[in-house]
């Protein structure tokens, strides 16, 4: 892949746009996406494959936020086939009517020009807060 991180920027511009079909045509059919433990969309264990990502991360955003959220980034690293973007989240939950600004890292792991491996680092503790759902507490296993 010639520039990593200007292929990811790309994922979020078409995210932003809500072209899903080039977001899911970017993810590997084995994609492991991880959502930050213990946060709002976290289930417990990662989620495997486009479908269970479309089911348990992105049909769920809308349905939290309404057309409110978004991803402001604020710096992107990249190093070979990984790709680092540090951001905020930013939206008003519907259910709630509280604002979430939340500090937010994602990690992007590529091979072959897909999205093999993902993993989302941000404070679930404001997301708890303004969302009202509690978060989910199973024990994570090495």
């Amino acid at each position: 892949m010639a520039d990593a991180v200007e292929w990811i920027r790309g994922m979020y511009r078409a995210f932003a746009e809500g072209d899903m079909g080039t977001v899911l045509a970017a993810l590997d059919p084995e994609i492991e996406w991880q959502q930050a433990e213990h946060g709002t969309f976290w289930p417990g264990a990662g989620f495997i494959g486009p479908d269970a990502v479309v089911q348990g991360v992105f049909m769920r955003i809308p349905e939290t936020f309404g057309d409110t959220f978004r991803i402001d980034i604020e710096r992107m690293h990249g190093s070979g086939d990984t790709v680092i973007m540090e951001g905020r989240y930013v939206g008003t939950v519907t259910a709630t009517g509280k604002d979430l600004s939340a500090q937010v890292v994602h990690v992007w792991d590529l091979r072959d020009d897909k999205v093999v491996k993902f993993q989302q680092y941000t404070d679930s503790w404001q997301f708890a807060e303004v969302t009202g759902i509690a978060p989910v507490t199973a024990s994570i296993s090495a």
